[in-house]
């Protein structure tokens, strides 16, 4: 008898998503640059751009246990999160707790997540009949 967890597929939907490892891959590129900010007295920059970044991986997760248009939200809600980054990612180096090349590497992987968490949405939409023009 085959054993279920040698199947290709992981028990959890969420897991078989590119933008959910793009998510963790981008909460360790934030572990480890604000793990310096606290050293500097930001502490409460640190806590909530590593929230901000956790919560794009756990909307993903969430949604993807709901019907279509509950996972629609929570991916919005991601998108949400990836917004939230985007702001957080501007202050550390306003307040020179990342360097320039280190903000662009930020912002481009909050790109790459937001077009795909977008097209992700739109294909949700498409294959459920709903039109909502409420993206980025």
């Amino acid at each position: 008898m085959e054993n279920d967890l040698d199947k290709t597929t992981t028990f959890f939907r969420f897991e078989d998503l590119r933008v959910y490892h793009k998510a963790l891959d981008y909460i360790d590129w934030v572990y480890h640059k604000v793990s310096a900010f606290s050293e500097n007295g930001s502490s409460s920059l640190s806590k909530r751009y590593y929230d901000s970044a956790q919560s794009i991986a756990l909307h993903i997760a969430e949604g993807s246990a709901r019907n279509k248009s509950q996972f629609i939200y929570y991916l919005k809600m991601a998108k949400s999160s990836v917004r939230e980054c985007v702001v957080h990612t501007s202050l550390a180096e306003k307040q020179h707790f990342i360097n320039e090349t280190e903000q662009e590497e930020s912002r481009h992987q909050l790109m790459e997540m937001t077009k795909m968490l977008g097209a992700l949405i739109g294909s949700l939409q498409r294959s459920a009949g709903i039109t909502d023009s409420d993206d980025d």
